[in-house]
């Protein structure tokens, strides 16, 4: 199975903390959208026939975009590429763009999901973040939207915060929980250096969180969501039963993905490739396949990408999988290299699976580059 996805880089207002490629020159809106329907049939060839599970709106802002546009855009996918077994359409909102008309405008175009980019529900956090809308739009946002009639509805949260009241989190937690929501995605705050917050922080007004409160506010958020009936079944992603995020999770199971417009990535199985992080050079670049760079994967890119993603899983990696794609010497020397983390707790090995207990994620980036190879 493979995904499409839009990268839609327009945005009203930037992000306080957002490393995004994005453009706030909304001028260049309607050209852009048009370019990437010219690179949908381009590359129409680029899934090699594999049938198309999930289609993907993100951004940027994907709710500044009509809904007819949108429209088009799943009617070509579906005129280009095998797409008899969709199963999900996901769009990107911000609160205050959902209306009843566009919402009911997005169901009509053939969006069954929303990813609705709360933050917090508190509204000193949300100023300070620089967002566009208030708690109680965010609240609005997500009642309208399952009055209009989606059923699957995830939404962002942001923690590891050095601002706000003390309380923030778990005020957010609290209203996530009760708004009764299918998915929801919690990121702890890295301040990167192209953004508001990192040249607050060069300038030392803005200090990360310790240590150890970013490990307090993990697991806080980690036993409140599941204690609410959550599956933990990400680092980042929280899921009630049938609603884990398909296209996401086509990302970290290493399937074919197809990424369609300015700063997005691709995947065939073999090699990567993206376009340009620039409206302007995009446009110019598209129509003759002058936007584009690429890279083929060798089979330790391959390997250490598994490694990198399925340790950020539930399932952990699947021996048998690791045999049959990389071969029996490296399926060993995996097994070899993760018992000293085996016997100290941070994995478990249970024969089939290797993995990392949800608790431990934190700290699962510096157990994963110990366990990448080199050519």
């Amino acid at each position: 199975m493979a995904g499409i996805y839009f990268h839609i880089p327009f945005c009203r207002r930037i992000c306080a903390y957002c490393d995004f490629y994005k453009n706030a020159d909304l001028r260049l809106m309607e050209q852009t959208l048009a370019a990437m329907e010219r690179e949908v049939v381009m590359r129409r060839n680029f899934l090699r026939g594999e049938a198309v599970r999930t289609i993907y709106f993100g951004g940027g802002t994907p709710s500044l975009v009509p809904t007819e546009w949108i429209a088009r855009a799943i009617e070509l996918c579906r005129a280009r590429f095998d797409c008899s077994q969709l199963e999900e359409v996901t769009l990107e909102a911000n609160p205050d763009d959902l209306s009843t008309e566009y919402l009911a405008g997005l169901r009509a175009a053939g969006v069954n999901r929303l990813s609705i980019g709360i933050q917090s529900f508190d509204d000193e956090v949300l100023r300070t973040m620089n967002r566009r809308h208030d708690a109680a739009a965010a609240v609005r946002a997500v009642e309208t939207a399952r009055a209009v009639g989606f059923d699957n509805i995830t939404i962002d949260l942001i923690y590891g915060l050095p601002f706000g009241p003390k309380d923030a989190l778990t005020r957010s937690l609290v209203q996530a929980v009760a708004l009764d929501v299918e998915h929801i995605s919690a990121y702890h705050l890295t301040i990167e250096p192209n953004t508001r917050f990192g040249r607050m922080a060069a300038r030392g007004e803005l200090t990360p969180v310790p240590d150890e409160e970013s490990e307090h506010q993990y697991l806080q958020v980690h036993n409140h969501l599941t204690a609410a009936g959550y599956d933990h079944y990400e680092i980042s992603n929280f899921a009630k039963e049938g609603f884990r995020s398909r296209h996401n999770s086509s990302y970290w199971h290493s399937q074919r993905y197809l990424g369609i417009g300015p700063a997005a990535h691709s995947f065939d199985g073999e090699q990567r490739v993206w376009a340009v992080a620039s409206v302007a050079e995009y446009l110019n670049g598209v129509d003759a396949a002058e936007c584009f760079e690429s890279e083929i994967l060798t089979a330790t890119d391959r390997y250490n990408e598994v490694v990198m993603t399925a340790l950020r899983c539930r399932e952990g990696i699947d021996l048998v999988e690791l045999r049959e794609k990389f071969g029996a010497v490296r399926a060993e020397y995996f097994c070899a290299e993760a018992e000293r983390f085996v016997a100290s707790g941070v994995l478990s090995n249970d024969g089939k699976r290797v993995a990392m207990c949800p608790e431990r994620w934190l700290v699962c980036d510096s157990v994963i580059a110990d366990l990448f190879v080199e050519d």
